[in-house]
Formats: C-alpha cells, structure tokens, sequence
C-alpha cells in the first residue's frame, strides 16, 4: 500500500485480501481482518453493483401476485383476441400507454392482436411506423424518460438485433449509470420461438439475457400468461422484453374474468405436472411439447416434473427448481436456442447458484437446438429444433441409465 502512487480502494482491498493468507494462523488476527474485508467489500458492493433495476417499491419484483379468475364455463378465444383484449383494458385505463411498432395500427398486428384498437383509441395511440427497428426504440425510451408508458412493438425476435446496441447501451443500463435517478419503462414486445422460416424462428436467448441485463426478460408459454406478466410490469418502472409464442395467436385459451387485472409474478417458475422420476425445465414454445413428450412417457411407467420458468431475468428467486432437484435426482434443461445458450445458463443457476448439483444421482443434462437458424418449412423445423421424440429419448435414456430394469432398452 505504501508502494501505490494513489491509494485507492482497490488497492486497500486487493492488499487486504492477500493480507489474510499470511495471518492464517492468528485467530484474533485472522477474524478482524476477514471481519473489515466483509465490512469494505459489502460497502463498495453497494457503491459499484447497486441499481441496476429498481430498488424502490415501484419494483415490479414488489408487485403481489393476483390469481387469474375464470368463471364456471369462460370463453374460449384465441391467442391474439386474449392480447388484443389485454390491451384494450390496458389502454382504456391509463392513458400513458401507447403502442408503437411495424403494422400495429391500419392492420391491426401482423398477427391480429391490435384488431380494431387503431380505429378506438387512434393514430397517436397505435402508431404505425418504417421499417427502422432502431428509431422505435428510441422514440420509445424518449416518451418513457418523460412519463409515458410506450410498447414497443418489434415485429419478430429476429429483428431484436436491429436494436440491440439501443437496447443493450442505452435502456438497460439507464437506471444503473444514474444511480436510480432517471427511469425509461419500456416494454418491449416481440414473438418469437418456433415457427417457420429462417427469419421467422428466432430464439436467440443467450444473446438476450447476456446482453440486456438490467431489463427483465419473460418468456410466457402462452398469451394468458402473457397478460399475467404484463400486468405486473405495468405497475413497475423497470424496462421488460416480454416474448410471446409465435405459433400460439390462433391457439384457443380459456379467458380470465380478471384480464386487466391478474398478475404473474417475475422470477417465480410454476411447476405444471409434478412428478418423481425427472424434472423438465424449459419455457414458452418448448412447454407444449415438453407436455407432449411426457404424456407418452407417462405410458412408459415415467413420472415427470414438468416446470415452466416463465421469466428468464430474473430466473427462479425462490428455488423452486432446487426444490424439484430435490425429490427427482434428474433433470433436463430443455429449449431452442443453440447449444450453449439460455439451457447451459439455467444450469449454472440451478446447479451452481442454488447449489442443487448435491441432489443429482445422474448428470444433468441440457436439450438444445441445431448451431444454426431452423432450416424451411415443417420439415426443416423438426430437424433443427428438438421435437417430442427428441424430449422423449434424452429422458427415457437418462431413467434408463439409473434404473436399466424399470426401463429396459426401446
């Protein structure tokens, strides 16, 4: 320390940490070092990692979970009338929402789910623009830095990119770099996951959740849930990206009674078929056919844990995978990014960050899909995301290597 030209708190951190190796074997020594290096470490912890989302009771992580209602015999709509739904109730009630994107107005969506919306709430309200992902976004942060609560409305996940720098540079660090004091709500709402096409399949969620931290990031299996996490956000001031199911709009869904009000708390996965053999975690599109393979797994003599994450960033805050680890000893981290990507991140916050790898008596595994964007057309999408087959033999292989009796070889 006497050596450094400027005493800085690196400087006495750094010497203080390699200090406590050489006092070892001096209890006294040894306890009031390690006691003011946890004392200095959690004071600079706050002065330097503090604020990248918001710590005020505007969090959306502070907002009450609302239980989704449903009447004896609810309606059953399709995934674009439960979001053109959604937003309807929305924009009726607060009127600093507004839409703003590719083909949301005069065409209602290009999946329907701004029907009618343009002609009731008007022009400035949902806004068609250029194709210039880019200035949509930053219209969008301009109107949240002055109090508006702007959608912004990105036509696929795979156009995600052409705003990416906006969204990584300028929104998602907002909060942290002013120290808490400006605030840009965006929402950020796009599809995406499985359909068709190379530029219409995008699930490029590594990128996602490695670049745009300080931005939470939803991935509902279904636009009920959607609604559900929208409604929280709305009652935040943290920026979102929420990504709905391309290929669930015309998929029909039972209808809350609570549309405009239910919410689905952030960071809270909900197990959807509970189990003992092995636990399934993945999220939105990989749901339905996760459901798909363990049904006829469950012919089989399997029983599986099914969970969906539902949030991305921030993932599991209460250890409900843990505790699923806990009572299957197995488990698959199942999606369609490529290899390496948002599955590979779900295990080291499994494993690592909630400490689960001491209740496995088999190696995890992750289930991903091809290096490469889904070859056309239904064809090409089978061999280039995993599919119920492919659900259905990674599982049966993985109860096959613990217990080759009860699951002898297909």
């Amino acid at each position: 320390m006497k050596r450094t030209p400027s005493l800085l708190r690196r400087v006495v951190m750094s010497s203080a940490r390699r200090a406590l190796f050489h006092v070892r074997q001096d209890a006294e020594g040894h306890k009031n070092l390690a006691d003011f290096i946890a004392s200095y470490g959690a004071e600079n912890q706050e002065r330097y990692s503090k604020w990248l989302l918001s710590e005020t009771d505007r969090s959306p992580l502070r907002v009450a979970e609302v239980k989704a209602e449903y009447g004896e015999k609810p309606d059953q709509v399709m995934g674009m009338e439960v979001i053109a739904a959604f937003f309807d109730k929305l924009m009726e009630r607060d009127p600093r929402v507004f839409v703003i994107g590719e083909d949301v107005g005069k065409l209602g969506g290009v999946n329907q789910e701004f029907k009618g919306l343009q002609e009731k709430y008007g022009e400035i309200r949902i806004c068609d623009t250029g194709i210039r992902e880019a200035t949509i976004l930053g219209q969008g942060i301009g109107a949240a830095l002055r109090g508006l609560r702007p959608v912004v409305d990105i036509q696929y996940l795979d156009y995600l990119l052409y705003c990416f720098q906006g969204l990584s540079d300028d929104l998602a660090t907002l909060h942290y770099r002013s120290a808490g004091g400006q605030i840009a709500p965006v929402i950020v709402r796009s599809k995406g996951h499985r359909l068709e096409g190379i530029w219409h399949t995008g699930s490029p969620m590594g990128v996602i959740i490695n670049g745009l931290r300080g931005m939470h990031v939803c991935v509902p299996r279904n636009m009920v849930q959607a609604a559900g996490l929208y409604n929280t956000l709305f009652q935040g001031d943290d920026p979102a990206l929420v990504i709905e199911v391309l290929n669930g709009y015309r998929l029909r869904e039972d209808l809350p009674s609570n549309l405009g009000e239910f919410t689905v708390p952030l960071g809270v996965p909900e197990v959807l078929a509970e189990g003992k053999d092995l636990t399934i975690v993945t999220y939105g599109a990989c749901v339905r056919v996760a459901e798909e393979a363990i049904k006829f797994l469950e012919g089989l003599g399997a029983s599986i844990e099914l969970i969906d994450v539902q949030t991305l960033l921030p993932f599991d805050t209460q250890g409900v995978i843990g505790r699923s680890l806990a009572k299957t000893n197995a488990v698959l981290f199942f999606d369609e990014d490529v290899p390496g990507g948002a599955a590979s991140y779900m295990m080291q916050q499994v494993l690592e960050g909630q400490g689960a790898y001491e209740h496995l008596d088999a190696p995890p595994k992750t289930l991903s899909a091809q290096p490469h964007r889904s070859a056309y057309a239904s064809d090409g999408d089978y061999w280039s995301k995993p599919n119920a087959e492919d659900v259905i033999e990674t599982v049966y292989g993985m109860l096959r290597e613990r217990d080759p009796q009860r699951f002898p070889a297909p």
